[in-house]
């Protein structure tokens, strides 16, 4: 099985398919899955998930995947490599944290990735409109297409960014998906995530707090904070050229030796190891 390649920042394709052209596919590149009509199966990474309209997928250059197509679909793809990633990123700081997290997701199970359901319909106007100017192609057209682009990646960071600890359900109140994503926003600034800084911005008292977290979450507060680092690490590791002394400082570990602790308790191997092979124990 081969990859395929892109060679350009990114791409957009709109396609309608009554069978996938290839039984497995693996690119390298990310890319974006949005069922504009349509039923059928997803296949990624030996899971599957039944897709319908409005559904959106996201893949990477770690995935191997290929669709079971029932009724006709039409499909609208965008793909994006890593320079359109280091570029964005070096104008924009707000792009690195969304980046973040979808490369966070890399290894994700199959499914649609539109955890906020506001986001379905808007998604939808945001495809149709660059497939719009796609095809008008009016003065401006490029630009506002990347414009189009950048926003489709923010909302997919969004959802990413709500993804759940696996004892929460989707229709989980909101104060602590608030909680969730507040950890998430600051986790490169530990001293807001300290318990009494958190009670105090939740205004909700630290004693609650924990209780309340380990009710709705099944993990204490601070196993949480540390899994998430522990999911960041992995993710440089895999994605990029920092040194474990960058990683270890970024995301608030004393030194080297308590992250690789650290890293170890939670995935039986250590970070050297782990970056070679790419998988956990």
């Amino acid at each position: 099985m081969g990859r395929e390649t892109l060679h350009q920042q990114y791409e957009i394709e709109w396609k309608e398919l009554q069978c996938f052209e290839k039984p497995l596919k693996r690119n390298n590149f990310f890319e974006l899955i949005y069922v504009m009509e349509g039923t059928g199966v997803q296949f990624v990474n030996n899971h599957q998930f039944n897709y319908r309209k409005g559904n959106l997928f996201l893949l990477t250059p770690q995935d191997i995947y290929s669709f079971d197509i029932d009724q006709k679909t039409s499909f609208f793809f965008l793909r994006f490599n890593e320079s359109y990633i280091r570029e964005k990123s070096g104008r924009d700081q707000d792009t690195v944290t969304h980046v973040a997290y979808i490369l966070q997701n890399a290894s994700h199970r199959p499914g649609c990735i539109l955890k906020n359901k506001t986001d379905k319909p808007f998604i939808f106007s945001l495809v149709n409109a660059i497939l719009d100017e796609q095809t008008r192609q009016q003065i401006y057209y490029t630009r506002i297409s990347e414009q189009i682009v950048s926003t489709i990646i923010t909302v997919v960071a969004r959802n990413i960014a709500l993804k759940l600890p696996k004892n929460i359900k989707e229709n989980t109140g909101e104060p602590i998906l608030e909680i969730l994503n507040y950890i998430q926003v600051n986790i490169f600034e530990p001293g807001k995530l300290k318990t009494e800084n958190l009670s105090r911005h939740f205004n909700i008292s630290t004693n609650y707090l924990g209780r309340y977290f380990k009710k709705q979450t099944g993990e204490t507060l601070q196993s949480y904070i540390t899994l998430y680092k522990v999911r960041l690490v992995e993710t440089r590791l895999l994605h990029s050229d920092m040194r474990m002394s960058e990683i270890a400082y970024e995301l608030g570990f004393t030194d080297e030796s308590h992250l690789n602790r650290t890293f170890k308790k939670y995935n039986r191997i250590s970070p050297t190891e782990f970056k070679k092979t790419g998988k956990k124990q």
